[in-house]
This record gives structure tokens, sequence and C-alpha cells, in this order.
């Protein structure tokens, strides 16, 4: 399994709400959270076969934005 990190803008229990049916179907529902309390709102996916590209795709497919973090 692999771990990626991507900062979002889904930044409270609104929009995880939006966002639980397109990722639970696109990686599981137990593979990915979102950090609220933290200010980049930091999206964690576990998935053995999905990449950064693939998460971003489905984050936009529910009207949300990710992009890479900038260590």
């Amino acid at each position: 399994m692999k771990t990626i990190q991507l900062k979002t803008n889904i930044n409270c229990g609104g929009c995880i709400e939006k966002v639980t049916p397109t990722l639970n179907e696109a990686f599981g529902s137990s593979n990915w959270k979102v950090d609220t309390a933290n200010p980049k709102k930091i999206l964690t996916v576990t998935s053995d076969s999905a990449d950064e590209d693939e998460v971003i795709k489905a984050v936009a497919k529910a009207g949300y934005k990710a992009e890479k973090l900038n260590e």
C-alpha cells in the first residue's frame, strides 16, 4: 500500500459529506481521510494502485480541488 497526501479545499464536515460517495467509490471507505484541523486540509489516500492524478480527478469530480503538497 502506498500513501498519497494532497492539499485540498475540503474544509468542513459538510464538504466531507459531499465528497464521501465519490471517494468511497474510487478508493474504498476506509482508505481515505481528510484532516480538516490541518491548515492545508490534507487528504490522505492509501491504495495499491491509485496515483496522485487519479486522486486529484476524483476530488474534482466531487466538486473540490486537490493539489500536490509543497513541503
